[in-house]
């Protein structure tokens, strides 16, 4: 008579753990990698807002730029410097040293003046008008007395507009 081995029936425990642990991990790998796609379309989105903020701003700077740089705006502000318009340039050929056409220095247009007031000894002068022409003068001063050299105020000077 021969002998059959009986099996022991094994335990079906350590198959189900096993299974139940590779899908909790696959579905927590999905969660993590839904969350990362996520975050990495909040952060498209946040880039894309920034981008189109930034388009705008560029394009109101370059509208700023075109004012500025136009013609028109160019001479008021060089007006403004005491800038003066050139003359007809002339041109010198660096190769034969020709000079071509007849170059004039630039010439200011005049500033018309107002001649200050005539006004009696000890009167106060009003405010913005020189006691010396060309002169600021300080509120509450008065005119010099008949017969005395006026004497310049130290000149005002103002910051250039940025």
């Amino acid at each position: 008579m021969t002998t059959v081995k009986r099996r022991t029936p094994t335990s079906k425990t350590p198959f189900v753990l096993l299974m139940v642990l590779l899908l909790g991990g696959g579905l927590l790998g999905l969660l993590l990698l839904n969350t990362a796609l996520n975050q990495g379309s909040f952060e498209e989105s946040r880039l894309d807002k920034q981008n189109a903020k930034l388009s705008d701003q560029e394009q109101e700077l370059r509208r700023e730029l075109d004012r500025l740089s136009a013609p028109g705006e160019l001479a008021r502000r060089a007006a403004e410097l005491g800038m003066i318009p050139g003359g007809a340039p002339a041109f010198l050929d660096p190769v034969t040293g020709d000079v071509y056409g007849s170059p004039k220095p630039a010439t200011p247009k005049p500033v018309p003046t107002t001649a200050a007031p005539s006004l009696p000894p000890g009167t106060p002068v009003p405010p913005g008008i020189p006691v010396v022409p060309g002169t600021p003068v300080v509120p509450g001063q008065t005119a010099p007395p008949a017969g005395a050299p006026a004497t310049a105020a130290p000149p005002v000077t103002q910051a250039p507009p940025r």
